[in-house]
């Protein structure tokens, strides 16, 4: 067995990063390769990662340029890939998984499959606040079926998306669906990614399994909250998101995704020139349509 992959992707957060290393020398089953992504940080992570130590088989990615944590997954999951492993363990720089996140993750799936009669494509952890309570940005979808397995005794419950903060892949899903869009940069990246590798079975959050996601301010997101500092984020959020409901939903998702945000906006008391610029990035989003990244 070549066992897990478990990839950081990093950006500006060396403090952060150093916790998440930590956590990971911490795992009860230990991941076969620790892959640190930088992302062109320029805040002394290249200095330190040179430097690195770790009980861990460290293998360093550094980009030269910051390709957002879409870039940063895509090419950490194809370097745990071109290294044999089973498995991806895909997270952000700030997330800290409890020591047997890993271990509650691998025996989830291996469970799930054989309740279900098929391959689970993934398993996420549930994510909390640093405070103990849910995070809000990080919240699975459910399916219609979501108890499934809870009722068989299992510590997990099916869900068709989720975000990338502590999420388990096997190595026949990146066969077989390829690799997350690494053009989206950041935003509806890993949204995409988990529901394009659904469509036939449905992934696993595992509920004992527990990430700490030190995110600084616990709060979800709409589209009422665009503003100066933030605008950069919501405009990639705004054309992905668009793509994605014209080129593989259909035309009708697409304008009910786009009177959402345009309603979303009016009311929130956007500024005029945030919306204009929102809008454009709808439009943006019919002519952008990325083709799949394969690992093979």
């Amino acid at each position: 067995m070549a066992g897990v992959a478990a990839v950081i992707v990093t950006f500006n957060r060396l403090d952060k990063l150093k916790k998440v290393i930590a956590a990971l020398e911490a795992q009860t089953l230990t991941p076969s390769h620790l892959i640190i992504v930088d992302n062109a940080s320029t805040d002394g992570t290249g200095d330190f990662l040179t430097g690195l130590s770790s009980t861990l088989a460290l293998d360093i990615v550094s980009l030269d340029s910051n390709t957002g944590g879409a870039g940063g997954f895509s090419a950490g999951m194809r370097r745990g890939y071109d290294l044999g492993a089973d498995f991806v363990w895909i997270m952000d720089d700030d997330g800290y998984p409890e020591p047997d996140a890993l271990a509650k993750l691998h025996d989830g799936i291996a469970t799930a499959s054989d309740e279900l009669g098929k391959q689970v494509p993934f398993a996420c952890s549930a994510v909390v606040f640093t405070d103990g309570n849910i995070c809000e940005m990080n919240n699975p979808v459910p399916t219609w079926d979501w108890g499934r397995l809870l009722v068989k005794g299992q510590q997990a419950v099916l869900v068709s998306q989720c975000s990338f903060v502590s999420v388990l892949v096997p190595r026949w899903v990146l066969e077989q669906h390829g690799l997350p869009y690494k053009e989206y940069f950041i935003w509806f990246d890993d949204a995409e990614y988990t529901i394009r590798i659904t469509r036939e079975t449905p992934g696993i959050q595992v509920l004992d399994s527990v990430t700490v996601h030190d995110m600084g301010e616990n709060k979800g997101v709409n589209w009422g909250m665009v503003d100066e500092k933030n605008a950069w984020k919501f405009a990639y959020g705004a054309r992905n998101q668009a793509s994605y409901q014209w080129h593989h939903r259909s035309k009708l998702h697409f304008l009910m995704f786009a009177a959402q945000v345009v309603v979303g906006m009016r009311r929130g008391n956007v500024a005029k020139p945030l919306q204009r610029q929102m809008r454009g990035k709808l439009g943006e989003g019919i002519r952008f349509n990325p083709a799949i990244d394969h690992v093979a």
